[in-house]
C-alpha cells in the first residue's frame, strides 16, 4: 500500500460516522434527549445529529391535521434517518406502520425507539429497561407488596412490566380509560401469573393498601400541570415515583416529599432509556455517566414538556 493510500485509509478510519436520528412527539421542544444523544455521539467520534419532530408544530408549519405517522416515518426514511425515538402520545399508534417488533416491544405493545435499517422499520422499547435500572438503583430496598400504578398507556405498560420484574407482588392499575387498565392487567396476568395485576377504580381504597405509587400519566408535565392523585392519599409510609422529568420536581413528588414519602423522579429512567436507544441506533456501548452529565447540564426552563 502506498504512503498516500495509508494516509487516505487513516483519514477514512478517523472520519466521524454520520448518524441522523430524531424524536417524534407532542410538545417536545424542551426535551433533554437531543443533548444526551449528541454528547454521547461526540464521545464516540460520531457526526451525530438529533432532531425534534414536534407534532404540536406541524399544523402551523404544514397545515397537516391529523398527524400522519406513516408520513413522518416515510419522511425520515427519505432523508436518511438512522432511527427515531417515539414519545407521548404515539408509543402504541406507531406500531401499525412498523415492519417488525423486538421481543420487549411485542410483549409491551409499546414502542419508544424505531431503528430504520435496510429498508425496514424495527420497533423497540427501552422504557422498561430505563425504569427498571432507575428503580433498582434508587429504590432497591423499598417494600414491594401492593403498588398503585397510575396510567395504562404505552409508558404505563413498560413501567408495569418493570415493576413486576423487580418483584412487586401485586400491581393495582388505574387509568382514566378503565378498559385500558383492564386490558393491561389481563396481559400482565397472562405473562406473570394469575392475580399479579388488577384494574382498579376506587383510588382511595387502592392508595390505602399500596406501599408504593407510580405515576405513568402525563399529568404533572410543565405543559399539563396538576396532580394525578389526591394529595391527601399520600401517606408517609408510601414511596412515590414519577416517570416525568420535565420538571424533575413534579407537583406529585413535591407533595409526597412534604408528607415524608421517599421519592424517585423520572431522571434515571430518561437517562437509561436514552442510553439503550443510543446503542440500538449506533451499535456502540454508551457511557451512561457521560449521558447523565449531559442531562444535568441541560438548562430547565419554566414552560413546555418533553421526553
Amino acid at each position: 500500500m502506498t504512503a498516500a493510500a495509508v494516509v487516505e485509509k487513516h483519514e477514512l478510519d478517523a472520519a466521524p460516522r454520520r448518524v441522523l436520528v430524531g424524536l417524534v412527539g407532542r410538545g417536545i421542544q424542551l426535551s433533554r434527549t437531543p443533548a444526551m444523544h449528541e454528547a454521547e455521539g461526540r464521545g464516540h467520534n460520531l457526526s451525530y445529529v438529533y432532531c425534534l419532530l414536534d407534532t404540536d408544530l406541524a399544523p402551523n408549519r404544514l397545515g397537516v391535521q391529523p398527524i400522519n405517522l406513516q408520513g413522518i416515518i416515510s419522511y425520515a426514511e427519505f432523508f436518511g434517518f438512522n432511527g427515531l425515538n417515539i414519545t407521548f402520545p404515539y408509543k402504541q399508534e406507531i406500531i401499525s406502520v412498523l415492519d417488525d417488533l423486538s421481543e420487549a416491544a411485542e410483549v409491551l405493545q409499546s414502542v419508544n425507539t424505531v431503528v430504520l435499517r435496510s429498508g425496514r422499520r424495527i420497533g423497540h422499547n427501552t422504557d422498561m429497561w430505563g425504569f427498571q435500572q432507575s428503580f433498582l438503583s434508587e429504590l432497591a430496598d423499598v417494600p414491594r407488596g401492593n403498588v398503585l400504578l397510575l396510567g395504562a398507556g404505552g409508558a404505563g405498560a413498560a413501567v408495569a412490566h418493570a415493576l413486576l420484574d423487580c418483584g412487586v407482588q401485586k400491581l393495582l392499575i388505574s387509568d382514566i380509560v378503565e378498559s385500558r387498565a383492564a386490558i393491561l392487567a389481563k396481559r400482565l396476568n397472562s405473562h406473570f401469573g394469575k392475580g399479579r395485576a388488577s384494574a382498579v377504580s376506587d383510588m382511595a381504597q387502592s392508595a390505602a393498601s399500596a406501599v408504593g405509587i407510580v405515576n405513568a400519566t402525563p399529568i404533572g408535565m410543565t405543559k399539563i400541570p396538576g396532580l394525578p392523585i389526591d394529595q391527601e392519599l399520600l401517606r408517609p409510609s408510601c414511596w412515590v415515583a414519577d416517570i416525568i422529568y420535565f420538571p424533575i420536581e413534579t407537583q406529585l413528588l413535591a407533595e409526597a416529599r412534604k408528607r415524608g414519602c421517599r421519592t424517585m423522579s423520572g431522571e434515571g429512567m430518561a437517562i437509561h432509556q436514552a442510553a439503550r436507544a443510543f446503542e440500538l441506533f449506533t451499535g456502540k456501548v454508551p457511557n451512561v455517566e457521560r449521558m447523565r452529565a449531559a442531562f444535568s447540564a441541560s438548562t430547565e426552563v419554566p414552560t413546555g414538556g418533553g421526553k
